[in-house]
């Protein structure tokens, strides 16, 4: 199967998965903030998200001394959260509403980075040359570090820990569970970018560094701000 092939397959199970996780959390008697499921809640979402992949993927292409259009997961992120905040000012909504996406966050990039694994050169997400043995050869000769696999294992690891949090009703965990899978991105993200043949922007930081730390920044705030968390019996509101 061609790279480009095989990303499809998995971008295609990673929705599925996100869809599944969200399933799972609602049977688990979870209630979240109606407004997250609204048609123009969603519209913004979608409209932003949509918006920050493109801008940002070809934008850091660009910084990176190549042409054409791409896509970002980063950047959707950035780009969704940017058109939510504006949307929930804009229609007076002051609750935190990110809340059900937690879980489907982190299923869906685990599972759609080993797409971008499998995609090879194509998809310009590898990492720079190593001597580890685990480095990849993605079909130039070069050993690499998988860095599309260190970034799913970290997103799988943090998955795994907000399933346990909801078992045992953690009430902060599923409360703010969408600013700590923002948090987990951001800070494994940064890391990884130093492991990147991206174009810097700013002395040794590239476009994903900055944006890593801005997603990270807003998270803590989001985190520090939270309203205390009421014990949970029968059911947990996020």
């Amino acid at each position: 199967m061609s790279g480009a092939f095989l990303h499809t397959l998995f971008d295609i199970a990673a929705w599925l998965a996100a869809a599944a996780a969200l399933s799972w959390l609602s049977r688990r008697g979870l209630r979240f903030p109606a407004q997250s499921f609204e048609l123009p809640y969603i519209a913004a979402l979608v409209f932003g998200a949509g918006l920050g992949a493109y801008l940002f993927g070809s934008a850091n292409l660009w910084l990176s001394g190549q042409s054409g259009i791409a896509r970002s997961v980063e950047g959707a992120l950035a780009g969704g959260i940017v058109a939510i905040e504006l949307y929930k000012w804009s229609a007076g909504i002051t609750v935190r509403t990110g809340a059900r996406f937690a879980l489907p966050l982190a299923v869906g990039i685990a599972i759609g980075r080993l797409g971008c694994y499998f995609a090879g050169l194509d998809d310009f997400t590898y990492g720079t040359p190593t001597a580890l043995p685990w480095g990849h050869d993605f079909g130039d000769g070069v050993l690499r570090h998988p860095v599309q696999l260190y970034e799913s294992a970290a997103m799988g690891l943090f998955a795994l820990a907000y399933v346990l949090a909801v078992l045992n009703r953690n009430t902060f965990a599923i409360t703010n569970g969408f600013y700590l899978v923002l948090a987990c991105y951001g800070a494994q993200r940064f890391l990884w970018e130093f492991l990147k043949p991206y174009g810097t922007l700013i002395g040794p930081f590239t476009l994903f560094h900055l944006l890593s730390l801005s997603i990270l920044l807003y998270a803590a705030i989001m985190l520090a701000t939270a309203p205390k968390a009421r014990p949970v019996h029968e059911r947990a509101v996020a």
